[in-house]
């Protein structure tokens, strides 16, 4: 099955002490996912009330997966809704990267 496109919107339920004190283990959280080649890009909100992950997996349930295991969420600092969608246009450094 072909690989789609997930928005994976982050929504902090903790404050932001608690937030920093899980930084470190959600940061390699996020570096086995992009190991994996599964996050494209991924950052914070502006303000910081969350954060935003743009990945690719084989089906939702694939990413839900990957997302019950944030230390974020499993710590219940943080949800999380998926928006899956299709990319209909992209710039060529985009889709080379889709590509890969």
């Amino acid at each position: 099955m072909a690989e789609r496109l997930y928005l994976v919107l982050i929504e902090y339920e903790a404050d932001l002490a608690e937030i920093d004190a899980a930084m470190r283990d959600h940061m390699a959280f996020l570096d086995r996912c992009y190991a994996a080649d599964v996050f494209i890009v991924s950052g914070r909100r502006d303000p910081r009330t969350g954060g935003v992950i743009l990945a690719k997996a084989p089906s939702r349930d694939d990413v839900e997966a990957i997302m019950a295991l944030d230390p974020f969420v499993s710590r219940g600092l943080a949800n999380f809704e998926i928006v899956a969608f299709r990319a209909s246009q992209t710039s060529r450094a985009f889709k080379a990267i889709l590509d890969a």
